[in-house]
């Protein structure tokens, strides 16, 4: 595509997600410093339009972007703007408050809805960058004990299981046993002394400890954390017409799998944007993803309509999961 057109089409992308209102060739030359004439933008418009990269939603009627359209508007943003001074001191300052990791996810969850005006979608990390901070076991019966998991950037983890009966020397040997192979190590560490745990419990402790290293083994060694956190839904609804035709987005994004995979190919390193018919659920080709990683392996993103500010969104998306990363790092 040459340089004109594809100012033209910038120019449609940006008035119509600022009117949501179709664009009209009058409009663009008036509003923009084109440097041809109405009939010169017409003729591109019309081109466009053949090449698939705006659409005429009624007739007599603007132009509106495609799909196809915003595609190319976002992968020919070039670099992705950063935040002003003020906006990235606002972020730091509204994580520094937070006491523990759930509160750092629920804040970032609050603020990334706040500035983009979009659903937003916090990963939960993994363990792999963390050390044990403690390991707890508490019983609830002479059946049943909750296993708890305390990482040092302050992440819970907890299981209740079924055990052997079991007596009050046999949980307390089991807790300290457990807290002198794995606190203080990382995941991979404790999973190698963990291993020959077993080895050297009482025989009274063993059966005990068969079910516990298992559990805890598997709570370790998880490479994906499925934990998520969503906020700021009722922007979506903003969006519409019709509220009730946002029903099956709202719907399809209540499912813990339908998240996973919207965030699942975003990386460290760089901001993905997912638009319309490129997301694989029916539900959610209305919308656009737009997403990346922080920390270990755990990823954050937004959810919102196609005609959204793309470069503003993804430059909030970019610096927020910056900030949460190096915060968890120091932390």
């Amino acid at each position: 595509m040459d340089d004109r057109k594809l100012q033209v089409l910038r120019a449609i992308v940006t008035d119509y997600v600022s009117s949501q209102e179709p664009v009209g060739s009058k409009a663009l030359v008036d509003k923009h410093d084109l440097g041809v004439s109405p009939a010169t933008v017409r003729n591109d418009m019309a081109a466009l339009e053949e090449e698939g990269y705006i659409t005429q939603p009624h007739t007599s009627a603007g132009r509106i972007p495609t799909d196809k359209g915003y595609r190319l508007f976002v992968d020919r943003l070039g670099t992705v703007k950063p935040l002003s001074t003020a906006e990235q001191r606002a972020i730091q300052t509204f994580l520094s408050g937070a006491l523990d990791l759930d509160d750092i996810l629920l804040r970032t969850v609050r603020l990334l809805a706040q500035a983009t005006q979009q659903v937003a979608i916090v990963q939960y990390p993994t363990l792999s960058h963390s050390t044990v901070r403690h390991v707890e076991l508490v019983s609830l019966s002479t059946t049943r004990v909750l296993l708890v998991l305390i990482t040092s950037t302050g992440r819970v983890e907890q299981r209740s299981l079924e055990v052997p009966e079991l007596d009050e020397d046999s949980l307390g040997e089991m807790r300290s046993r457990l807290n002198v192979a794995a606190a203080g190590k990382t995941p991979e560490e404790a999973g190698a002394n963990l291993s020959g745990l077993l080895t050297a419990l009482s025989e009274p402790t063993l059966p005990l400890g068969r079910v516990v290293v298992t559990a805890l083994l598997e709570m370790l060694g998880s490479e994906t954390s499925t934990r998520m956190v969503i906020g700021g839904m009722p922007y979506l609804t903003r969006y519409a017409a019709d509220p009730g035709s946002m029903k099956p987005v709202l719907e399809a994004l209540e499912e813990q799998v339908v998240l996973l995979t919207l965030l699942g190919e975003a990386t460290s390193d760089a901001v993905t944007v997912r638009i319309g018919q490129e997301n694989p659920f029916k539900e959610l080709q209305t919308t656009s993803v737009v997403a990346s990683g922080y920390g270990s392996r755990a990823t954050l993103g937004v959810v919102g309509p196609t005609r959204m500010d793309y470069p503003s969104t993804m430059a909030s998306v970019r610096a927020v999961a910056r900030y949460v990363g190096r915060f968890l790092a120091q932390g």
